[in-house]
């Protein structure tokens, strides 16, 4: 059964309100580096969740795809970029790493097979400086 907006949505709103029961991240971590070269190679696709403002503010990481989590095609618009195959890795990048664990989850529920997130962020956290402060490529 393929997953409605409406599913994908309610599990995003499920997740956040049990993020802090949450075991740490279970999925594949990629420091912002990582996720540039792979990205840069053709091994994975780096997906920039954030809102057209955030990119406007700072543009993206060179090689990702914009594609806003808020949008209500996010899930066609992303199986549409892998081809229709959901076991192609892909890589999430937010701003500081929270929006990109959560969705990381979410899609793994839903049947992505290779989802990596990039906890750093565009902006730096906990897990790393971010790729501004690394001064990794950027696109407008």
């Amino acid at each position: 059964m393929p997953i409605t907006r409406r599913h994908f949505v309610t599990g995003i709103a499920a997740y956040a309100l049990a993020a802090s029961a949450l075991p740490s991240h279970a999925g594949g971590i990629l420091t912002a580096p990582q996720a540039y070269a792979q990205a840069a190679s053709g091994k994975i696709l780096l997906i920039d969740i954030r809102t057209p403002e955030e990119w406007q503010a700072t543009g993206s990481g060179s090689g990702a795809k914009r594609l806003d989590m808020r949008h209500e095609d996010f899930v066609t618009a992303l199986d549409h970029l892998l081809g229709g195959n959901r076991s192609k890795p892909v890589a999430l990048i937010c701003a500081r790493g929270v929006r990109s664990s959560r969705l990381s989850r979410a899609l793994r529920e839903a049947g992505y097979a290779n989802v990596f997130d990039v906890p750093e962020g565009m902006l730096g956290s906990y897990a790393g400086p971010g790729w501004l402060d690394r001064k990794l490529p950027l696109s407008q």
